[in-house]
């Protein structure tokens, strides 16, 4: 679950940044006002790829979610791309555990090669 998430988050890193660009174009956004938003939005999600595992790291990372879609008021097209990321950061959470269990399931089936006979004979 961790390498997709991460995946996810570094995409949103880029993204943040492009639009950071976009919002700089409007002249009702103070430059410094939109690099402060953006830069603690960018790092956010790069600290968010250390945390993914800890407590509260999946509930951070659904934050950031909603941060990206609210800055569609400032940029339209972030509402969009905002649900777009929502969904991959969803289907990374979802089958990222499918994955995880799976690696476990072929874990223990290596450590005990009778689990996965049929009638559980090891001879």
């Amino acid at each position: 679950m961790r390498t997709l998430c991460a995946s996810t988050l570094i995409g949103e890193f880029f993204v943040i940044g492009f639009a950071a660009l976009v919002a700089m174009k409007d002249p009702d956004l103070a430059t410094s006002t939109v690099w402060t938003v953006s830069g603690i939005l960018m790092a956010l999600s790069i600290l968010l790829c250390g945390v993914i595992t800890r407590p509260g790291g999946l509930q951070l990372g659904w934050a950031l979610q909603i941060a990206l879609i609210a800055s569609g008021f400032f940029v339209p097209s972030m509402f969009i791309l905002g649900l777009i990321f929502a969904a991959l950061w969803w289907a990374s959470i979802h089958y990222g555990r499918e994955i995880d269990e799976a690696k476990a399931r072929f874990a223990a089936q290596a450590q005990d090669p009778a689990q996965g006979q049929p009638g559980g004979n090891a001879a």
